[in-house]
Order: structure tokens, then C-alpha cells, then sequence
């Protein structure tokens, strides 16, 4: 029995076509555009999410060797946070989705702050007043959009994060859910009676009409119409990408940790079902069925993986990103050089909208390869400032490290990590695990594996990172904390 996992990730989707022993028979990929049409805002057009995901499954199916017909079930995880509202009878956006690293909401999120929402909003949602979560998006899409608070007000219009887009579309209209794992992350649910919170719906002005159903992340969740990829392919696990991934690490248990260095890096340690909190760190659901439920502690940092395609686009200082990591290896150290990539803000343990990117300690004798190496190290640096607030506020010591991701294919950063941490840093055979985790999840909805820990057996390490130490590591990450207070605040409004 083959199931069809579709990744739909920020820069583009990536489709798998997994089988009952875990293993990836297809796979297919496609990018798709970015839009930032003003600084600090980030926009997608949904109909290139539509098209990327029919590519990519299309490409996967046929690596695989499989009819689309023939798929047991499908599993969908997604950017998380995106937003976007569209007509339920159409299924047409009424603008373009705003992109989870958007800050367009940032005086809205201070307006809150101000209100004396802050603590609310922590103990009921898991999350920090921040643009990053879907709730201000909405707010602001309602406020801008002319006519949509009426549209919204009458039950015309669905709000939806991408899995519910995606949700919407395979099922031509029939379905509006999300997932728990996803629901969490609007700053509209609450997580511990896991359901949306009117107090919160009311400030914000956010009609419920507009508002998904909210479902487990395994099960009979919905089902295929329309020609592609066939009618009546059963969907069976939904997930947001990072809870994904830390099920697709088979991190199931109290202390699991991972961490995918995508185009941002998202560090999740399981909890178990315990919701615990911590100041700088975000509560978030993880995956779980009807009748269980699941935490987890995240840190999610903005830009990692995302600085190396600037360093491509932006700069013109690598052709490829997957130069990056012979080219930081060319050089000894960075030169004293410390790039923070807060190209759209800080996240944890941070949160601080208003942070810019920074670039400090150049020289007459700065190189490419610095700067380079400087992004690069800035992924290890970032992780160690989560990690080091884990294991502060968490209560559970860290053992190992599971990364996943595509920068986790360079052994230089892994080893960094490693010796940055203290801890072993682990790389699964399979690196795409975001895709994987939805892989499994739709199996267990499917009843093709019997439980998270049957899905769990199949893991498989590749390699395995040992801190073996290194000259002034302290010294070298006091350098990069000090270069992080000076992105802070940078772009703060000279009128607040």
C-alpha cells in the first residue's frame, strides 16, 4: 500500500510516495515565487501552491511508478501561520496569502500588548503576542480587504491556514478543517480546552463563520474529488510542518527533541501530555489522535535556511545554496564576523518584530567565505540560544539532537551544532521528515500502521555528530549574543 505525503513548505511543495515499510519509492518537487511587495511584508499566491502540489505530486506518482488511483491515502502538512481567506462557493482567494514571516501586523501586536493581553494570550494559546501567527493577519485582511468583514460577517468567505486551503481544494469545496497541531498556532485556540477562544475572536473583531472545523492529525479526516489525483482518495493525517517533522523523527516521548533547518529552523522538544510553559518559548500541540492529546515546546527562529538564499538572490554571493557549506569549510573561522539574519525580526527566545539584519566585525580582510560561514554558523548559534532556553525553562535535560532539513545535509554545520550544544546531533537516513511524519500520520488514519510507536520502529539513523569541543567556543557565542543586541529594535517606529 503506497500512501502520497504532500509537504507544502514556504518556498515551494515537496511530494513523497511512501510504502508500509517507510521507505520513499517517489519523490517530486517544485518551487514556487516569493512576493514582498513592501519591506517587512511576505506574500504567496495561492493558486502557485495549487500548481506546485499537482507538479510534485505528479512527479512523485511517476518516480514511484504509481497511479494516482492507486494511492491507499494521502497525509498534508504545511507552512504554518499563512493566511489566507477565500470564497467558499469559488475557492478564489480575495488577496494574496500573508506569508508567516510577514510583520505587517507588528503595530497591531503592540496596540494588544499594551491592552495587557500578553498573559492571556500565553496561558490560554501557548504563544507570544507576535506578527508571526495568523490571528493579526486575519485582523489586518478584514480591516483592508473592502468588503470582507461583511462577506465574513454573512458566511461567504473561509479563513484557512494552507492545510486548510489545500483541504478545500483536493475536496472541491466540501471540507474546512485544520488540524489541531495547526489550530495552535493562530493565536486564536485555546490548548488546553482545544477550542477556539471567543475573548480573543471578539478583540480581534474575527467572526467564528470564518473559522474551520478542528480535527486530530490522524483519521477519517476527508476524501479526494475531482480528476487529480483521483476521486476518492482518502485523506488521513494533517499536520503543521514542524509538528510533522518532530513526529516523522520519531520524537513520540518526554525529552525527544529535533530541530529542521529550513528555511527558518524550528526546534521542538515533546512534552508528552503535559502543556509546559516557558517565557521566551512557545506551548504548541503536537500530533495526536481523537482521543489523546499532546505538547510540545518550540523555538521557532525566522531565518536560517533563508539567509543562504538571500546570500544567492540578494547578494549574488553563492550561485547555489548547496555552495554554502564547502564554501564556509574553505575558511578557518569567520574572521571575527557575525551575520544575524533578522531579515524579518527575531523569534524565540527574542520576539522581537522590529530586529534587522545584521552583518558586524568586517575588516579590510573580510571575504566571501566570512560572510558565508558567518550564515552558516548563525544556524548553530540560533539553535543554542533555544536549546539553552529549553533547557532552562523546560525541566527535561536534552540528550541528543535529531535534524532534519535541508541544511541538514552539511556535515560542517552538524559537527558545529554538536560541539556548540554539548550533545550528539543525529541525521536520519530520510532527511525529508516533514514530509515523512505526514507520511505516517496518514497511515495510521488509514490503519495501515497500528501505532506512533510501530511508525516510530522505522527510523533509521545516517550519521551521528559527537561534541568533540573547539577553540573558545563560549568566547565565539558571547561574540554572537553581543551582536544580537545590536539588531535589536533597529526598525522600531520613531513615532512609538
Amino acid at each position: 500500500m503506497s500512501i502520497l505525503s504532500i509537504d507544502a513548505g514556504t518556498t515551494g511543495v515537496t511530494a513523497l510516495v511512501v510504502d508500509e515499510a517507510g521507505r520513499a519509492l517517489g519523490r517530486g518537487y517544485r518551487e514556487f515565487p516569493q512576493s514582498f511587495p513592501r519591506p517587512g511584508w511576505v506574500e504567496h499566491d495561492p493558486g502557485h501552491w495549487r500548481s506546485a502540489t499537482l507538479g510534485a505530486c505528479r512527479e512523485a506518482c511517476a518516480a514511484a511508478a504509481i497511479e494516482p488511483r492507486g494511492l491507499a491515502a494521502i497525509g498534508i502538512t504545511n507552512q504554518r501561520e499563512t493566511t489566507v481567506l477565500w470564497d467558499r462557493a469559488t475557492l478564489k482567494p480575495i488577496h494574496p496569502a500573508i506569508v508567516w514571516q510577514d510583520r505587517r501586523t507588528a503595530p497591531l501586536c503592540d496596540v494588544l500588548r499594551e491592552e495587557g493581553w500578553e498573559e492571556a494570550v500565553h496561558e490560554r494559546t501557548g504563544l507570544v503576542i507576535d506578527p508571526y501567527f495568523s490571528a493579526t493577519k486575519v485582523a489586518w485582511l478584514l480591516d483592508n480587504v473592502p468588503g470582507a468583514r461583511e462577506d465574513a460577517e454573512a458566511g461567504r468567505l473561509a479563513f484557512g491556514t494552507v492545510d486548510s486551503y489545500l483541504l478545500a481544494w483536493l475536496t472541491g469545496g466540501a471540507v474546512h478543517a485544520t488540524d489541531r497541531t495547526n489550530a495552535s498556532r493562530t493565536m486564536l485556540f485555546d490548548i488546553s480546552r482545544l477550542a477556539w477562544d471567543d475573548e480573543l475572536l471578539d478583540r480581534l473583531r474575527i467572526p467564528r463563520a470564518l473559522l474551520p472545523a478542528v480535527v486530530p492529525s490522524w483519521g477519517e479526516l476527508a476524501t479526494t474529488a475531482g480528476d487529480w489525483p483521483a476521486s476518492r482518495i482518502p485523506i488521513t493525517g494533517l499536520a503543521g510542518d514542524q509538528q510533522s517533522a518532530l513526529f516523522g523523527q520519531a520524537c513520540i516521548g518526554p525529552g525527544a527533541t529535533k530541530n529542521t533547518y529550513g528555511t527558518g529552523s524550528f526546534v521542538l522538544m515533546h512534552t508528552g501530555e503535559t502543556a509546559s510553559m516557558s517565557p521566551t518559548l512557545l506551548t504548541t500541540l503536537a500530533c495526536s489522535d481523537e482521543g489523546s492529546r499532546a505538547y510540545a515546546l518550540e523555538g521557532s527562529i525566522f531565518v536560517t535556511g533563508a539567509a543562504l538564499q538571500w546570500l544567492r538572490d540578494g547578494l549574488g554571493l553563492l550561485e547555489r545554496t548547496d555552495q554554502a557549506g564547502p564554501i564556509a569549510e574553505s575558511v578557518a573561522d569567520t574572521g571575527g564576523v557575525y551575520f544575524v539574519p533578522a531579515l524579518t525580526g527575531l523569534g524565540a527566545p527574542w520576539w522581537d518584530a522590529y530586529a534587522r539584519g545584521t552583518l558586524v566585525g568586517l575588516t579590510r580582510g573580510t571575504r566571501r567565505a566570512h560572510v558565508v560561514r558567518a550564515a552558516v554558523e548563525a544556524m548553530a548559534y540560533q539553535t543554542r540560544d533555544v536549546v539553552d532556553a529549553m533547557r532552562r525553562d523546560g525541566g527535561i535535560s536534552l540528550t541528543e539532537l535529531r535534524a532534519d532539513g535541508g541544511a541538514s545535509a552539511m556535515d560542517f554545520l552538524l559537527q558545529f551544532q554538536a560541539d556548540l550544544l554539548g550533545v550528539p546531533v543525529v541525521r536520519p537516513v530520510i532527511p525529508e521528515t516533514t514530509a515523512l511524519g505526514a507520511a505516517y500520520l496518514a497511515g495510521l488514519g488509514r490503519g495501515i500502521w497500528s501505532s506512533p510507536a510501530e511508525t516510530a520502529s522505522l527510523w533509521r539513523a545516517d550519521a551521528e555528530f559527537l561534541p568533540r569541543g573547539g577553540p573558545d567556543l563560549e568566547g565565539r557565542y558571547g561574540g554572537w549574543r553581543r551582536a544580537v543586541e545590536r539588531s535589536l529594535r533597529w526598525a522600531l517606529p520613531e513615532t512609538r
